[in-house]
């Protein structure tokens, strides 16, 4: 009997117990609890974020023909190429490029020439036979004249009519030598020009073969030093046989000097402004996981531009790397980290804590429950913000809207404080930027690269 009532005594509440849990609403089970946050004072390091690609620094541009357009000739296709990564002497072969357009152009040429000589040649057969044929003319015509000479001399005891004929004879054979002296002379002036003509034509076909040829004689590319080959890459990716090289742009190889080494990134619109030349950054290569360089922002571009994988404008920014690996190669990825600002100490929540509605506001815990305090932010990073006023150290924050959100009150900020937690914080973010701006005016960029992969190049190195 005493079991039975024991039995009673305890095994009834575990087993409402055991019933509580059972039957409990699945949804009232799935309630999510407040995510407590506390504010901290540290430093805050404001970063911007992009991807890159490595370049070197300064390199030595390898160009094939200089001047295809002076022969009609605007792309050049590459032939023939070595495997990239192939480990080449100086004056070791590179690549060649296709001379079939060329070698026609070279046909044509020699054809022209030995169209012009034919041409002169018998420019100057059929001058000597016209000039023979005047000259016989004026032969004649002297010879005419001894006669009309002779005959006014026998007419001086004729009468009067026949003397004058022999004189208007004797005056026309006159005429007609003055004329045809003139002619010989017009004509030997009109053939020297002729010839002349021919000649310049000649020359000119002359010197365009020589190009043409000392042109073919540069299709054949090759290293200026010792070096690896690596393909960089165009638009189309990377070059290979069967690219074009445009006569504007003939560049097909780069000797970059792997001493110095650059990243190229792209900032998009909204966070160009926080760049400065001088800042520092953090590079990392997708290559090498866990391996981390320090550099410097060494310019930005003044002009936005449109480039392919973004949505909007961005500006080029080029970072140089503070010490280079010999595993680094130009066109690897990297990740860049520009610290754009650094704030000593500041109190900081996480971002996930800062609610927006006409003003900015946090669910901050108290003793009697929570309130929607007004907060006056300043400068964040990918974690956490800057708060200027409306909180102390040490409070809590709940990173979740509560329950009873509806019901919370709301505790504003008085405007004076607003107002003097805004101008401080401007003031200290001016004196920042003044001396980073200071520090950008000692940075040197004369050397920055000039635009390395326009028009796709190989690199070699």
């Amino acid at each position: 009997m005493k079991r039975t009532r024991l039995f009673a005594l305890i095994g009834i509440p575990l087993l409402a117990i055991g019933a509580y849990f059972l039957l409990k609403d699945p949804a009232k089970s799935g309630e999510v609890e407040d995510l407590i946050a506390e504010v901290k004072e540290a430093p805050l390091p404001v970063t911007i974020h992009a991807p890159g690609e490595l370049l070197a620094r300064r390199s030595e541009k390898i160009k094939g023909p200089d001047g295809l357009r002076t022969v009609g000739l605007y792309q050049v296709t590459i032939a023939n190429l070595v495997p990239e990564g192939t480990v080449v002497q100086q004056g070791q072969f590179i690549a060649s490029l296709d001379r079939t357009e060329m070698d026609g152009k070279i046909k044509e040429s020699q054809t022209e020439i030995d169209k012009i000589v034919t041409q002169l040649d018998q420019a100057k057969i059929d001058t000597a036979i016209e000039m023979r044929s005047l000259r016989d003319q004026l032969v004649n015509i002297r010879f005419s004249m001894k006669e009309k000479e002779l005959s006014l001399e026998l007419s001086r005891y004729e009468p009067e009519a026949i003397k004058q004929q022999a004189k208007l004879d004797l005056e026309r054979s006159q005429r007609e030598l003055s004329q045809l002296e003139n002619k010989l002379t017009l004509t030997k002036e009109k053939s020297i020009a002729q010839i002349e003509e021919i000649n310049a034509s000649y020359r000119q076909q002359e010197f365009k073969l020589n190009r043409l040829m000392e042109l073919q004689s540069q299709m054949t590319v090759t290293a200026p030093k010792s070096g690896m080959v690596i393909y960089a890459r165009d638009w189309n990716g990377k070059r290979g046989p069967g690219s074009q090289v445009s006569s504007w742009d003939p560049v097909i190889a780069e000797l970059p000097d792997l001493s110095e080494m650059i990243t190229k990134a792209y900032i998009n619109e909204v966070d160009i402004t926080k760049v400065i030349p001088g800042q520092k950054a953090k590079i990392t290569v997708d290559a090498f996981p866990g391996k981390e360089f320090s550099g410097m922002v060494l310019t930005k571009a003044n002009i936005g531009e449109q480039v392919r994988n973004f949505d909007t404008k961005v500006f080029e920014v080029i970072i140089l790397l503070s010490s280079i690996d010999s595993l680094l190669r130009p066109a690897m990825t990297t990740g860049i980290s520009i610290l754009t600002d650094s704030i000593p100490t500041c109190l900081q929540v996480p971002l996930e804590a800062i609610q927006v509605d006409s003003v900015s506001f946090v669910y901050k815990k108290t003793k009697s429950g929570y309130v929607r305090q007004e907060v006056v932010t300043g400068s964040s990073n990918d974690i956490s913000i800057c708060i200027a006023a409306g909180l102390q150290k040490g409070e809590q924050l709940s990173l979740n809207a509560p329950e009873t959100e509806a019901e919370i009150p709301f505790v504003y900020l008085d405007a004076t404080e607003k107002v003097t937690a805004k101008a401080k914080m401007e003031s200290e973010l001016a004196e920042r930027m003044k001396i980073q701006n200071e520090l950008a005016k000692t940075v040197k960029a004369d050397d920055a690269p000039q635009d390395q992969d326009s028009g796709g190049t190989i690199i070699i190195f």
